[in-house]
Protein backbone atom coordinates (compact mmCIF):
# COMPACT_ATOMS: atom_id res chain seq x y z
CA UNK A 1 0.00 0.00 0.00
CA UNK A 2 1.44 3.21 -1.20
CA UNK A 3 2.19 6.10 1.83
CA UNK A 4 -0.59 7.54 2.91
CA UNK A 5 -3.34 5.25 2.36
CA UNK A 6 -3.42 3.08 5.43
CA UNK A 7 -2.71 6.15 7.70
CA UNK A 8 -5.96 8.14 5.63
CA UNK A 9 -7.88 4.56 6.14
CA UNK A 10 -6.90 4.58 10.11
CA UNK A 11 -7.26 7.99 10.87
CA UNK A 12 -10.55 8.57 9.33
CA UNK A 13 -11.94 5.52 10.71
CA UNK A 14 -11.05 6.84 14.35
CA UNK A 15 -12.69 9.99 13.74
CA UNK A 16 -16.08 8.46 13.13
CA UNK A 17 -18.23 5.14 13.56
CA UNK A 18 -20.90 6.57 11.45
CA UNK A 19 -23.28 4.07 9.19
CA UNK A 20 -22.95 3.96 5.96
CA UNK A 21 -25.08 6.24 3.65
CA UNK A 22 -26.35 5.90 0.39
CA UNK A 23 -25.35 9.51 -0.78
CA UNK A 24 -21.49 8.77 -1.22
CA UNK A 25 -20.08 11.49 -2.98
CA UNK A 26 -22.26 14.83 -1.68
CA UNK A 27 -20.69 14.34 2.10
CA UNK A 28 -17.89 16.02 3.78
CA UNK A 29 -14.67 14.08 3.52
CA UNK A 30 -14.36 12.49 7.02
CA UNK A 31 -17.60 11.55 7.06
CA UNK A 32 -17.22 10.11 3.35
CA UNK A 33 -14.30 8.17 3.40
CA UNK A 34 -15.70 6.57 6.78
CA UNK A 35 -18.74 5.50 5.11
CA UNK A 36 -16.48 4.37 2.16
CA UNK A 37 -14.05 2.34 4.36
CA UNK A 38 -16.59 0.98 6.53
CA UNK A 39 -18.52 -1.34 3.86
CA UNK A 40 -19.06 -1.83 -0.09
CA UNK A 41 -21.76 0.82 -0.88
CA UNK A 42 -22.94 2.21 -4.23
CA UNK A 43 -20.43 4.69 -6.38
CA UNK A 44 -22.91 6.44 -8.12
CA UNK A 45 -24.97 9.52 -5.87
CA UNK A 46 -28.27 9.11 -7.67
CA UNK A 47 -28.46 5.36 -6.54
CA UNK A 48 -29.51 7.11 -3.31
CA UNK A 49 -32.71 7.95 -5.09
CA UNK A 50 -34.19 4.55 -6.04
CA UNK A 51 -36.67 4.66 -3.16
CA UNK A 52 -38.28 7.45 -5.15
CA UNK A 53 -38.09 4.86 -8.68
CA UNK A 54 -41.27 4.81 -10.70
CA UNK A 55 -43.15 1.91 -11.01
CA UNK A 56 -43.48 1.59 -14.96
CA UNK A 57 -43.68 -1.56 -16.47
CA UNK A 58 -42.56 -4.91 -14.80
CA UNK A 59 -39.83 -5.66 -17.36
CA UNK A 60 -38.09 -2.76 -16.82
CA UNK A 61 -38.68 -2.80 -13.01
CA UNK A 62 -37.38 -6.45 -13.12
CA UNK A 63 -34.18 -5.54 -15.87
CA UNK A 64 -33.10 -2.93 -12.96
CA UNK A 65 -33.56 -5.43 -10.10
CA UNK A 66 -31.87 -8.44 -11.14
CA UNK A 67 -29.37 -5.68 -12.11
CA UNK A 68 -28.77 -4.97 -9.01
CA UNK A 69 -28.42 -8.72 -7.62
CA UNK A 70 -25.49 -8.82 -10.66
CA UNK A 71 -23.58 -5.83 -9.64
CA UNK A 72 -23.88 -7.24 -5.98
CA UNK A 73 -22.31 -9.86 -7.05
CA UNK A 74 -19.76 -8.21 -8.86
CA UNK A 75 -21.67 -9.71 -12.25
CA UNK A 76 -20.71 -6.43 -13.81
CA UNK A 77 -20.83 -7.13 -17.39
CA UNK A 78 -24.26 -8.93 -17.01
CA UNK A 79 -25.64 -6.07 -14.64
CA UNK A 80 -24.18 -3.29 -17.35
CA UNK A 81 -27.12 -5.87 -20.08
CA UNK A 82 -29.35 -5.69 -17.68
CA UNK A 83 -29.30 -1.87 -16.56
CA UNK A 84 -29.07 -1.04 -20.27
CA UNK A 85 -32.03 -2.85 -20.96
CA UNK A 86 -33.80 -1.05 -18.56
CA UNK A 87 -32.18 2.75 -19.41
CA UNK A 88 -33.28 2.25 -23.27
CA UNK A 89 -36.95 2.01 -22.20
CA UNK A 90 -37.07 5.13 -19.66
CA UNK A 91 -33.99 6.95 -21.07
CA UNK A 92 -34.55 10.62 -18.96
CA UNK A 93 -34.26 8.20 -15.56
CA UNK A 94 -31.18 8.95 -13.83
CA UNK A 95 -31.26 5.54 -11.93
CA UNK A 96 -31.17 2.97 -14.69
CA UNK A 97 -28.32 5.52 -16.64
CA UNK A 98 -26.38 5.95 -13.58
CA UNK A 99 -26.64 1.91 -12.48
CA UNK A 100 -25.40 1.57 -16.13
CA UNK A 101 -22.56 3.41 -15.96
CA UNK A 102 -21.44 1.82 -12.69
CA UNK A 103 -21.60 -1.31 -14.18
CA UNK A 104 -19.19 -0.37 -17.15
CA UNK A 105 -17.17 0.86 -15.18
CA UNK A 106 -16.77 -2.00 -12.74
CA UNK A 107 -16.93 -4.37 -16.19
CA UNK A 108 -13.49 -1.98 -17.38
CA UNK A 109 -15.68 -1.39 -20.22
CA UNK A 110 -14.52 2.46 -20.12
CA UNK A 111 -15.54 3.38 -23.40
CA UNK A 112 -19.26 2.60 -23.00
CA UNK A 113 -18.59 3.90 -19.35
CA UNK A 114 -17.83 7.03 -21.04
CA UNK A 115 -20.39 7.25 -23.18
CA UNK A 116 -22.98 6.45 -20.22
CA UNK A 117 -21.18 9.02 -18.16
CA UNK A 118 -21.87 11.84 -20.37
CA UNK A 119 -25.83 11.00 -20.65
CA UNK A 120 -25.79 10.53 -16.50
CA UNK A 121 -23.99 14.26 -16.69
CA UNK A 122 -26.85 15.38 -18.60
CA UNK A 123 -29.75 14.00 -16.28
CA UNK A 124 -27.25 14.53 -13.31
CA UNK A 125 -25.03 17.50 -13.66
CA UNK A 126 -23.54 17.32 -10.13
CA UNK A 127 -22.66 13.19 -10.71
CA UNK A 128 -18.97 13.27 -9.40
CA UNK A 129 -18.26 10.15 -10.45
CA UNK A 130 -19.01 10.46 -13.83
CA UNK A 131 -17.02 13.62 -14.38
CA UNK A 132 -13.79 11.54 -12.97
CA UNK A 133 -14.78 8.94 -15.51
CA UNK A 134 -14.45 11.51 -18.26
CA UNK A 135 -11.88 13.37 -16.80
CA UNK A 136 -9.32 10.51 -16.58
CA UNK A 137 -10.66 9.40 -20.66
CA UNK A 138 -9.66 13.29 -21.74
CA UNK A 139 -6.13 12.53 -19.45
CA UNK A 140 -5.99 9.10 -21.00
CA UNK A 141 -5.96 10.86 -24.48
CA UNK A 142 -3.59 13.41 -23.60
CA UNK A 143 -6.67 15.97 -23.80
CA UNK A 144 -4.93 17.89 -20.72
CA UNK A 145 -7.11 21.35 -20.69
CA UNK A 146 -10.49 19.25 -21.55
CA UNK A 147 -9.27 16.70 -18.32
CA UNK A 148 -8.23 19.68 -16.00
CA UNK A 149 -11.63 21.47 -16.80
CA UNK A 150 -13.89 18.37 -16.24
CA UNK A 151 -12.55 17.13 -13.24
CA UNK A 152 -12.58 20.43 -11.83
CA UNK A 153 -16.18 20.54 -11.87
CA UNK A 154 -16.35 17.96 -8.87
CA UNK A 155 -16.70 19.35 -5.27
CA UNK A 156 -12.93 18.85 -3.44
CA UNK A 157 -14.24 18.20 -0.12
CA UNK A 158 -15.38 14.81 -1.06
CA UNK A 159 -13.25 11.28 -1.89
CA UNK A 160 -14.01 12.05 -5.81
CA UNK A 161 -12.53 15.50 -5.14
CA UNK A 162 -9.36 14.53 -3.54
CA UNK A 163 -8.88 12.19 -6.18
CA UNK A 164 -10.03 14.93 -9.07
CA UNK A 165 -7.35 17.15 -7.82
CA UNK A 166 -4.38 14.72 -7.63
CA UNK A 167 -5.64 14.09 -11.23
CA UNK A 168 -6.03 17.72 -12.45
CA UNK A 169 -2.04 18.16 -11.04
CA UNK A 170 -1.53 15.80 -13.30
CA UNK A 171 -2.86 17.11 -16.11
CA UNK A 172 -0.91 20.34 -15.62
CA UNK A 173 2.49 18.35 -15.50
CA UNK A 174 0.91 17.04 -18.94
CA UNK A 175 0.43 20.77 -19.78
CA UNK A 176 4.15 21.43 -18.47
CA UNK A 177 3.07 24.05 -15.79
CA UNK A 178 4.69 22.32 -12.45
CA UNK A 179 3.96 25.63 -10.72
CA UNK A 180 0.04 24.86 -11.14
CA UNK A 181 0.80 21.09 -10.03
CA UNK A 182 2.35 21.84 -7.56
CA UNK A 183 -0.18 23.88 -5.70
CA UNK A 184 -2.99 22.28 -6.71
CA UNK A 185 -1.41 19.16 -4.43
CA UNK A 186 -0.20 22.28 -1.97
CA UNK A 187 -4.00 22.74 -1.65
CA UNK A 188 -4.99 19.14 -1.25
CA UNK A 189 -1.97 18.83 1.64
CA UNK A 190 -3.24 21.86 3.80
CA UNK A 191 -6.54 19.84 4.00
CA UNK A 192 -5.20 17.49 6.41
CA UNK A 193 -3.77 15.03 3.69
CA UNK A 194 0.07 15.98 3.74
CA UNK A 195 1.52 12.80 3.82
CA UNK A 196 -1.01 10.74 1.82
CA UNK A 197 -0.12 13.46 -0.88
CA UNK A 198 3.67 13.57 -0.28
CA UNK A 199 4.56 10.14 -2.34
CA UNK A 200 2.21 11.61 -5.25
CA UNK A 201 4.42 14.75 -5.57
CA UNK A 202 7.43 12.57 -5.22
CA UNK A 203 6.30 10.66 -8.62
CA UNK A 204 4.78 14.10 -9.70
CA UNK A 205 8.07 16.10 -9.66
CA UNK A 206 9.71 12.88 -11.21
CA UNK A 207 7.88 13.12 -14.26
CA UNK A 208 8.13 16.46 -14.59
CA UNK A 209 11.97 16.45 -14.70
CA UNK A 210 12.05 18.01 -11.46
CA UNK A 211 14.34 14.87 -10.70
CA UNK A 212 16.35 16.58 -7.38
CA UNK A 213 12.89 17.93 -5.62
CA UNK A 214 11.62 14.02 -6.13
CA UNK A 215 14.51 12.40 -4.58
CA UNK A 216 14.01 14.94 -1.36
CA UNK A 217 10.17 14.19 -1.50
CA UNK A 218 10.73 10.60 -1.96
CA UNK A 219 13.29 10.25 0.80
CA UNK A 220 10.42 12.00 3.31
CA UNK A 221 8.17 9.13 2.11
CA UNK A 222 10.23 6.70 2.57
CA UNK A 223 11.39 7.81 5.93
CA UNK A 224 7.23 7.63 6.99
CA UNK A 225 7.00 4.57 5.33
CA UNK A 226 10.17 2.56 5.20
CA UNK A 227 8.73 -1.12 4.57
CA UNK A 228 6.04 -0.34 1.87
CA UNK A 229 7.52 -1.86 -1.34
CA UNK A 230 5.93 0.70 -3.38
CA UNK A 231 7.90 3.44 -2.02
CA UNK A 232 10.83 2.21 -1.33
CA UNK A 233 11.08 1.18 -5.36
CA UNK A 234 10.17 4.66 -6.11
CA UNK A 235 12.96 6.18 -4.14
CA UNK A 236 15.32 3.48 -5.18
CA UNK A 237 14.47 4.10 -8.87
CA UNK A 238 14.83 7.77 -8.11
CA UNK A 239 18.60 7.69 -6.44
CA UNK A 240 20.08 4.94 -9.26
CA UNK A 241 18.74 7.11 -11.81
CA UNK A 242 20.26 9.77 -9.97
CA UNK A 243 23.96 7.89 -10.44
CA UNK A 244 23.34 7.51 -6.24
CA UNK A 245 23.82 4.28 -6.24
CA UNK A 246 25.27 3.65 -3.25
CA UNK A 247 22.39 5.17 -1.56
CA UNK A 248 19.79 2.87 -3.30
CA UNK A 249 22.47 -0.30 -2.85
CA UNK A 250 21.23 1.02 1.17
CA UNK A 251 17.79 1.06 0.76
CA UNK A 252 17.94 -2.19 -0.53
CA UNK A 253 19.53 -3.44 2.19
CA UNK A 254 17.11 -1.75 4.49
CA UNK A 255 14.54 -3.42 3.28
CA UNK A 256 15.48 -7.12 2.58
CA UNK A 257 17.11 -6.91 6.56
CA UNK A 258 13.65 -6.55 7.97
CA UNK A 259 12.44 -9.99 6.19
CA UNK A 260 10.45 -7.77 3.63
CA UNK A 261 10.26 -9.82 0.05
CA UNK A 262 8.61 -7.99 -3.22
CA UNK A 263 9.77 -9.36 -6.87
CA UNK A 264 9.70 -5.97 -8.09
CA UNK A 265 11.91 -4.43 -5.57
CA UNK A 266 14.15 -7.56 -6.28
CA UNK A 267 14.19 -7.54 -9.73
CA UNK A 268 16.39 -3.74 -9.25
CA UNK A 269 19.44 -5.58 -7.56
CA UNK A 270 20.45 -6.33 -10.34
CA UNK A 271 20.72 -2.63 -12.06
CA UNK A 272 21.87 -1.47 -8.85
CA UNK A 273 24.78 -3.51 -8.22
CA UNK A 274 26.06 -3.12 -11.67
CA UNK A 275 25.62 0.91 -12.12
CA UNK A 276 22.79 0.83 -14.29
CA UNK A 277 19.98 3.25 -14.63
CA UNK A 278 16.95 0.90 -13.30
CA UNK A 279 14.33 3.52 -15.38
CA UNK A 280 11.86 5.83 -14.38
CA UNK A 281 8.86 4.66 -11.60
CA UNK A 282 6.12 6.26 -13.63
CA UNK A 283 7.30 7.09 -17.20
CA UNK A 284 4.24 9.30 -18.07
CA UNK A 285 0.94 11.38 -16.95
CA UNK A 286 -0.80 7.87 -17.26
CA UNK A 287 1.22 6.07 -14.66
CA UNK A 288 1.45 8.27 -12.60
CA UNK A 289 -2.11 9.21 -12.25
CA UNK A 290 -3.13 5.55 -12.33
CA UNK A 291 -0.51 5.34 -9.43
CA UNK A 292 -2.82 7.22 -6.87
CA UNK A 293 -6.35 5.38 -7.95
CA UNK A 294 -4.55 1.80 -7.75
CA UNK A 295 -3.01 2.92 -4.13
CA UNK A 296 -6.38 3.99 -3.05
CA UNK A 297 -8.28 1.31 -4.62
CA UNK A 298 -6.96 -0.80 -3.48
CA UNK A 299 -6.58 0.17 0.26
CA UNK A 300 -10.62 0.99 -0.17
CA UNK A 301 -11.30 -2.24 -1.11
CA UNK A 302 -9.01 -4.00 2.00
CA UNK A 303 -11.37 -2.14 4.21
CA UNK A 304 -14.61 -3.29 2.64
CA UNK A 305 -15.63 -0.83 0.09
CA UNK A 306 -15.17 -3.78 -2.78
CA UNK A 307 -17.32 -1.76 -5.27
CA UNK A 308 -15.00 1.58 -4.76
CA UNK A 309 -12.24 -0.42 -5.19
CA UNK A 310 -13.06 -2.27 -7.98
CA UNK A 311 -14.19 1.06 -10.09
CA UNK A 312 -10.89 2.57 -9.21
CA UNK A 313 -8.45 0.36 -9.69
CA UNK A 314 -10.42 -0.66 -13.33
CA UNK A 315 -9.89 3.15 -14.06
CA UNK A 316 -6.26 2.56 -12.97
CA UNK A 317 -5.81 -0.23 -15.06
CA UNK A 318 -7.25 2.14 -18.20
CA UNK A 319 -4.75 4.55 -17.57
CA UNK A 320 -1.78 2.22 -17.29
CA UNK A 321 -2.51 -1.30 -18.64
CA UNK A 322 1.05 -2.39 -18.94
CA UNK A 323 1.14 -2.06 -15.27
CA UNK A 324 1.65 -5.52 -13.79
CA UNK A 325 1.01 -4.82 -10.56
CA UNK A 326 -2.09 -2.84 -10.85
CA UNK A 327 -3.52 -6.29 -13.23
CA UNK A 328 -2.14 -8.18 -10.25
CA UNK A 329 -4.32 -6.36 -7.70
CA UNK A 330 -7.45 -6.11 -9.67
CA UNK A 331 -7.29 -9.69 -10.33
CA UNK A 332 -7.24 -10.64 -6.35
CA UNK A 333 -9.90 -8.15 -5.60
CA UNK A 334 -12.15 -9.88 -8.33
CA UNK A 335 -11.06 -13.32 -6.85
CA UNK A 336 -11.97 -12.57 -3.46
CA UNK A 337 -15.07 -11.67 -4.62
CA UNK A 338 -15.44 -14.98 -6.76
CA UNK A 339 -14.80 -13.79 -10.21
CA UNK A 340 -12.33 -16.70 -11.00
CA UNK A 341 -12.83 -16.39 -14.51
CA UNK A 342 -12.62 -12.86 -14.70
CA UNK A 343 -9.52 -12.86 -12.78
CA UNK A 344 -7.76 -15.32 -14.12
CA UNK A 345 -7.73 -13.76 -17.65
CA UNK A 346 -6.04 -10.85 -15.81
CA UNK A 347 -3.26 -12.98 -14.39
CA UNK A 348 -2.75 -14.88 -17.47
CA UNK A 349 -1.87 -11.13 -19.30
CA UNK A 350 1.22 -10.59 -16.96
CA UNK A 351 3.34 -10.88 -19.63
CA UNK A 352 6.21 -13.53 -19.15
CA UNK A 353 9.12 -11.02 -18.37
CA UNK A 354 7.46 -9.26 -15.76
CA UNK A 355 8.70 -9.72 -12.15
CA UNK A 356 5.02 -10.40 -11.23
CA UNK A 357 4.68 -13.51 -13.73
CA UNK A 358 5.46 -15.91 -11.02
CA UNK A 359 2.97 -13.99 -9.08
CA UNK A 360 0.29 -13.77 -11.23
CA UNK A 361 0.95 -17.60 -11.56
CA UNK A 362 0.42 -18.56 -7.86
CA UNK A 363 -2.69 -16.62 -7.93
CA UNK A 364 -3.83 -19.14 -11.00
CA UNK A 365 -3.20 -21.51 -8.59
CA UNK A 366 -4.74 -20.15 -5.52
CA UNK A 367 -7.98 -19.39 -7.64
CA UNK A 368 -8.11 -23.50 -8.48
CA UNK A 369 -7.75 -24.15 -4.90
CA UNK A 370 -10.84 -21.62 -4.28
CA UNK A 371 -12.79 -23.40 -6.51
CA UNK A 372 -12.72 -26.25 -4.87
CA UNK A 373 -9.90 -28.33 -6.34
CA UNK A 374 -7.17 -27.99 -3.76
CA UNK A 375 -5.31 -31.54 -4.80
CA UNK A 376 -5.00 -29.98 -8.39
CA UNK A 377 -3.81 -26.31 -6.39
CA UNK A 378 -1.16 -28.35 -5.10
CA UNK A 379 -0.02 -30.18 -8.04
CA UNK A 380 0.01 -26.52 -9.56
CA UNK A 381 2.00 -25.04 -6.70
CA UNK A 382 4.71 -27.87 -6.83
CA UNK A 383 5.33 -27.29 -10.39
CA UNK A 384 5.37 -23.77 -10.00
CA UNK A 385 8.09 -24.78 -7.43
CA UNK A 386 10.40 -26.65 -9.12
CA UNK A 387 10.60 -23.70 -11.82
CA UNK A 388 11.38 -21.46 -9.09
CA UNK A 389 13.29 -23.15 -6.28
CA UNK A 390 14.21 -19.71 -4.95
CA UNK A 391 10.86 -17.74 -4.66
CA UNK A 392 9.72 -17.42 -0.66
CA UNK A 393 6.66 -16.94 -1.38
CA UNK A 394 5.76 -20.25 -3.63
CA UNK A 395 7.21 -22.33 -1.31
CA UNK A 396 5.26 -20.69 1.42
CA UNK A 397 1.77 -20.37 -0.01
CA UNK A 398 3.10 -24.11 -1.43
CA UNK A 399 2.94 -25.14 2.50
CA UNK A 400 0.00 -23.03 3.85
CA UNK A 401 -1.69 -25.08 1.24
CA UNK A 402 -0.47 -28.59 2.40
CA UNK A 403 -1.47 -27.18 5.45
CA UNK A 404 -5.01 -26.59 5.30
CA UNK A 405 -5.46 -30.07 3.60
CA UNK A 406 -3.77 -31.27 6.83
CA UNK A 407 -0.44 -32.56 4.83
CA UNK A 408 1.59 -32.15 7.61
CA UNK A 409 5.02 -33.43 6.63
CA UNK A 410 4.46 -32.26 2.87
CA UNK A 411 3.59 -28.66 4.55
CA UNK A 412 6.84 -28.76 6.90
CA UNK A 413 9.39 -29.67 4.04
CA UNK A 414 7.40 -26.76 2.18
CA UNK A 415 8.42 -24.16 4.94
CA UNK A 416 11.78 -25.98 5.42
CA UNK A 417 12.57 -24.81 1.58
CA UNK A 418 12.14 -21.36 2.96
CA UNK A 419 13.84 -21.30 6.31
CA UNK A 420 16.75 -23.07 4.19
CA UNK A 421 17.31 -20.12 2.45
CA UNK A 422 17.41 -17.71 5.05
CA UNK A 423 20.56 -16.51 5.86
CA UNK A 424 19.99 -15.11 8.29
CA UNK A 425 16.95 -15.32 9.49
CA UNK A 426 15.06 -12.10 9.79
CA UNK A 427 12.43 -10.63 12.33
CA UNK A 428 9.47 -10.71 9.72
CA UNK A 429 10.54 -14.49 8.79
CA UNK A 430 9.29 -15.69 12.04
CA UNK A 431 5.97 -16.70 10.37
CA UNK A 432 7.87 -19.53 8.98
CA UNK A 433 8.69 -20.88 12.14
CA UNK A 434 5.89 -20.39 13.38
CA UNK A 435 3.44 -22.38 10.38
CA UNK A 436 6.23 -25.30 9.94
CA UNK A 437 6.33 -25.50 14.03
CA UNK A 438 2.11 -25.87 13.65
CA UNK A 439 2.68 -28.75 10.67
CA UNK A 440 5.48 -30.49 12.84
CA UNK A 441 3.09 -30.55 15.73
CA UNK A 442 0.29 -31.96 14.04
CA UNK A 443 2.40 -34.54 12.60
CA UNK A 444 3.16 -35.51 16.05
CA UNK A 445 7.31 -34.11 16.05
CA UNK A 446 6.67 -32.06 19.18
CA UNK A 447 10.73 -31.76 19.62
CA UNK A 448 11.33 -29.98 16.47
CA UNK A 449 7.69 -28.32 17.01
CA UNK A 450 8.63 -26.93 20.25
CA UNK A 451 12.31 -25.74 18.30
CA UNK A 452 10.29 -23.70 16.04
CA UNK A 453 8.03 -22.30 18.15
CA UNK A 454 10.81 -20.66 20.42
CA UNK A 455 12.78 -19.68 17.04
CA UNK A 456 9.62 -17.49 16.27
CA UNK A 457 9.09 -15.94 19.28
CA UNK A 458 13.04 -15.32 19.29
CA UNK A 459 12.26 -13.45 15.92
CA UNK A 460 9.21 -11.82 17.02
CA UNK A 461 9.05 -11.68 20.75
CA UNK A 462 5.73 -11.30 22.33
CA UNK A 463 3.76 -12.02 19.46
CA UNK A 464 0.46 -13.11 20.68
CA UNK A 465 -0.52 -16.61 17.94
CA UNK A 466 2.87 -18.05 19.67
CA UNK A 467 2.67 -17.52 22.61
CA UNK A 468 -0.76 -18.76 22.47
CA UNK A 469 0.24 -21.63 21.09
CA UNK A 470 3.24 -22.92 22.49
CA UNK A 471 1.71 -22.35 25.88
CA UNK A 472 -1.90 -24.04 24.83
CA UNK A 473 0.71 -27.01 23.83
CA UNK A 474 2.91 -27.13 27.21
CA UNK A 475 -0.58 -26.99 29.32
CA UNK A 476 -1.77 -29.88 27.25
CA UNK A 477 1.32 -31.75 27.77
CA UNK A 478 1.37 -31.05 30.94
CA UNK A 479 5.10 -29.07 30.77
CA UNK A 480 6.37 -25.78 32.39
CA UNK A 481 3.25 -25.01 33.61
CA UNK A 482 3.40 -21.56 34.95
CA UNK A 483 5.79 -20.40 31.73
CA UNK A 484 3.03 -21.40 29.67
CA UNK A 485 0.07 -19.58 31.77
CA UNK A 486 2.40 -16.70 32.38
CA UNK A 487 2.48 -17.03 28.09
CA UNK A 488 -1.15 -17.48 27.46
CA UNK A 489 -2.01 -14.95 30.02
CA UNK A 490 0.51 -12.76 28.20
CA UNK A 491 -1.18 -13.25 24.58
CA UNK A 492 -4.26 -12.59 26.16
CA UNK A 493 -3.32 -9.18 26.96
CA UNK A 494 -2.21 -8.02 23.73
CA UNK A 495 -5.18 -9.67 22.00
CA UNK A 496 -8.13 -9.55 24.23
CA UNK A 497 -10.98 -9.70 21.53
CA UNK A 498 -9.52 -12.95 19.83
CA UNK A 499 -11.85 -15.83 21.03
CA UNK A 500 -9.18 -18.69 20.21
CA UNK A 501 -6.70 -17.15 22.38
CA UNK A 502 -8.92 -16.62 25.76
CA UNK A 503 -10.31 -20.09 25.11
CA UNK A 504 -6.64 -21.34 25.33
CA UNK A 505 -6.88 -19.43 28.76
CA UNK A 506 -9.54 -20.77 30.05
CA UNK A 507 -8.48 -24.36 29.29
CA UNK A 508 -5.37 -23.83 30.46
CA UNK A 509 -7.07 -23.04 33.95
CA UNK A 510 -9.21 -26.21 33.43
CA UNK A 511 -6.46 -28.45 32.67
CA UNK A 512 -4.71 -27.40 36.02
CA UNK A 513 -8.18 -27.18 37.99
CA UNK A 514 -8.68 -24.00 38.51
CA UNK A 515 -12.27 -23.94 37.92
CA UNK A 516 -13.42 -21.22 39.17
CA UNK A 517 -11.36 -18.54 36.76
CA UNK A 518 -11.54 -21.43 33.79
CA UNK A 519 -16.03 -20.75 33.87
CA UNK A 520 -14.94 -17.10 33.79
CA UNK A 521 -12.69 -16.55 31.05
CA UNK A 522 -14.56 -19.46 28.93
CA UNK A 523 -17.86 -17.58 28.81
CA UNK A 524 -16.11 -14.45 27.66
CA UNK A 525 -14.37 -16.72 24.99
CA UNK A 526 -18.04 -17.85 24.21
CA UNK A 527 -18.96 -14.59 24.07
CA UNK A 528 -16.67 -13.59 21.42
CA UNK A 529 -17.08 -16.24 19.25
CA UNK A 530 -20.58 -18.10 20.03
CA UNK A 531 -20.47 -20.31 17.09
CA UNK A 532 -17.50 -22.42 17.54
CA UNK A 533 -17.85 -25.43 18.44
CA UNK A 534 -14.67 -26.14 20.18
CA UNK A 535 -14.98 -23.42 22.60
CA UNK A 536 -18.70 -24.16 23.38
CA UNK A 537 -17.88 -27.74 23.98
CA UNK A 538 -14.85 -26.46 26.64
CA UNK A 539 -17.25 -24.12 28.43
CA UNK A 540 -19.78 -27.63 28.44
CA UNK A 541 -16.78 -29.54 30.49
CA UNK A 542 -16.01 -26.74 32.24
CA UNK A 543 -19.89 -26.57 33.77
CA UNK A 544 -19.86 -30.46 34.53
CA UNK A 545 -16.87 -29.98 36.51
CA UNK A 546 -18.33 -27.00 38.04
CA UNK A 547 -21.34 -29.10 39.38
CA UNK A 548 -23.90 -27.28 36.72
CA UNK A 549 -24.78 -30.33 34.65
CA UNK A 550 -27.48 -28.84 32.91
CA UNK A 551 -25.66 -25.99 31.56
CA UNK A 552 -23.26 -28.55 30.65
CA UNK A 553 -25.31 -30.04 28.30
CA UNK A 554 -26.70 -27.31 26.96
CA UNK A 555 -23.16 -26.01 25.49
CA UNK A 556 -22.64 -29.20 24.52
CA UNK A 557 -25.83 -29.22 22.21
CA UNK A 558 -25.00 -26.23 21.31
CA UNK A 559 -20.94 -27.27 20.21
CA UNK A 560 -22.96 -30.50 18.32
CA UNK A 561 -25.24 -28.06 16.37
CA UNK A 562 -22.96 -25.42 15.33
CA UNK A 563 -20.04 -28.38 14.42
CA UNK A 564 -19.66 -28.69 10.43
CA UNK A 565 -17.07 -31.20 9.96
CA UNK A 566 -17.83 -33.80 12.69
CA UNK A 567 -15.16 -33.69 14.66
CA UNK A 568 -16.65 -32.02 18.14
CA UNK A 569 -19.86 -33.93 17.60
CA UNK A 570 -17.96 -37.26 17.62
CA UNK A 571 -16.47 -36.11 21.44
CA UNK A 572 -19.34 -34.24 22.92
CA UNK A 573 -22.16 -36.91 21.51
CA UNK A 574 -21.12 -39.38 24.18
CA UNK A 575 -21.32 -36.80 27.09
CA UNK A 576 -24.78 -36.33 26.23
CA UNK A 577 -25.65 -39.28 27.56
CA UNK A 578 -23.30 -39.82 30.22
CA UNK A 579 -22.02 -36.82 31.50
CA UNK A 580 -18.21 -36.47 31.81
CA UNK A 581 -16.70 -39.72 33.54
CA UNK A 582 -16.08 -38.84 36.76
CA UNK A 583 -12.75 -40.94 37.40
CA UNK A 584 -10.98 -39.54 34.24
CA UNK A 585 -8.20 -37.06 34.88
CA UNK A 586 -9.40 -33.43 34.11
CA UNK A 587 -9.30 -31.97 30.82
CA UNK A 588 -9.46 -35.73 29.00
Amino acid sequence: MAIGYDRLVLGLQARSSGTIVLKLFKRPIHALIVAALCAGVPLSSSFAQQDILPMRVSSTMGSYLAGLSAIDALDARRAASLFMQAAERDWDNPIYSSQAFLAYLLAGDISEAATMAQHVIDLTPEDELAHLVLGSVALKQRRYASADQMLSRVPEASLVGIIASVMRAWAEVGEGDMTAANSILSDVGQGGFDEFIIFHRAILADVGGERDTAIDLARQAYELDPLVPRIAEAYIRMLGNAGRFEEAQAVLDTFAEQGVEHPVVDSLREAIANGKKPGLFAGSVQSGAAEMLHGLGTALARDGSIQLGVGFLQLANYLDPEAAIISISLGELLASAGRYDEADAIFESVPNDSPLRINALIRLAENIDLRGDRDAAISRLQNIAVSNPDSQEVHGILGDTLRYAERWEEAAEAYSSVIDGLDPARPNDWRFYYVRGISYERAKQWDRAEADFLKALELRPNHPDVLNYLGYTWVDRGENLEEALEMIEQAVELSPRNGYIVDSLGWAFYKLGRIDEAVEVLEDAVNLLPADPEINDHLGDVYWVAGRQREAMFQWRIAIDVDEDGAVTERATPKLLNGLDPNAPIGD
